[in-house]
């Protein structure tokens, strides 16, 4: 199956959620939640993901994750990732009760398009202190793709991974999460890169780039938002809508989504240091806001 059938089938099977200009999403992708070992690289940035996550919690936001939340290539299973960000997954579980919370499925965290191995590990976990199950995210459902539809205007908005437009981390998975846990991990360690990686490879995520920017303009210039390669997008109006999120792994930062007001802005989190010397964690927009409709092009 080509990466252009991939999307098609991607499209035609994604969970349609109605929005209206009332409505607010943040859109985070490829945290990489680990172990806490010194190859987790979301361990860096954690509490700047946790802070902004607890932002967009009290503001009313519903948390679209773009794949990639949890780094399952380097472990095992999502338990160790769990009790290494319980406090994560609690914030996490106030968005699922409050049916604020949409989950996509990357290459890093495919197993979580089997439903039995989400019902296994993600409806609920052991405490260890009183020996008994506890509720997490029962009855979670994960996707493969998200359009958020809007009510009047009827634009659609196509919420994707990205990786179905490169083969070897779709169709190739099991392999690159073999040598990944086998090889890539433990030399991570000490600083040498991952090559199967598109984030890591400019060159390869030029090329996932240019094979989803084909199927949009074969697709009557969808409006599509992806994560995957790591790299933030945001088109101009009138230009090829194909955005990226970025990443939770930036060095020192991570990088995401808003959509509020019918508008679309793209946001950087950060630590800045104050004039009196005291460390914050501050919101800077980096591209927008931008009205939606003005990406509606034919």
């Amino acid at each position: 199956m080509s990466s252009q059938s991939r999307l098609d089938r991607a499209y035609k099977n994604a969970k349609v959620i109605a929005f209206d200009d009332t409505s607010k999403f943040v859109l985070f992708s490829d945290c990489h939640r680990g172990d806490n070992s010194f190859a987790d690289e979301f361990a860096n940035n954690r509490n700047i993901y946790f802070h902004a996550l607890k932002h967009y919690y009290n503001e009313g936001f519903t948390y679209c994750e773009l794949g990639d939340g949890d780094e399952l290539w380097e472990n095992l299973n999502f338990d160790v990732v769990f009790r290494s960000h319980k406090n994560v997954y609690e914030l996490l579980q106030l968005f699922y009760n409050g049916n604020r919370l949409a989950m996509i499925w990357g290459n890093h965290d495919m197993v979580y398009r089997n439903p039995k191995y989400v019902k296994k590990h993600l409806y609920a976990y052991l405490d260890r202190k009183t020996n008994k199950e506890v509720p997490l995210f029962p009855n979670i459902t994960y996707h493969e793709s998200i359009i958020l539809k809007h009510q009047h205007t009827n634009q659609e908005l196509f919420l994707l991974h990205g990786h179905q437009a490169d083969y070897m981390n779709y169709n190739g998975w099991r392999i690159n999460r073999f040598l990944v846990r086998v090889l890539w991990k433990p030399l991570q360690i000490i600083g040498i890169s991952d090559p199967t990686s598109p984030a890591k490879n400019y060159k390869e995520s030029i090329r996932v780039e240019r094979r989803i920017k084909k199927w949009i303009a074969d697709n009557k210039n969808l409006f599509t938002i992806i994560g995957h390669t790591h790299r933030p997008r945001f088109p101009e109006a009138g230009q090829l809508p194909l955005f990226n999120d970025g990443s939770c792994v930036h060095p020192r930062c991570i990088t995401g989504i808003e959509i509020e007001n019918g508008t679309i802005t793209l946001i950087k989190w950060q630590i800045s240091t104050t004039e009196d010397g005291v460390l914050k964690i501050i919101r800077v927009p980096l591209e927008g806001p931008q009205k939606l409709v003005d990406f509606n092009i034919k």
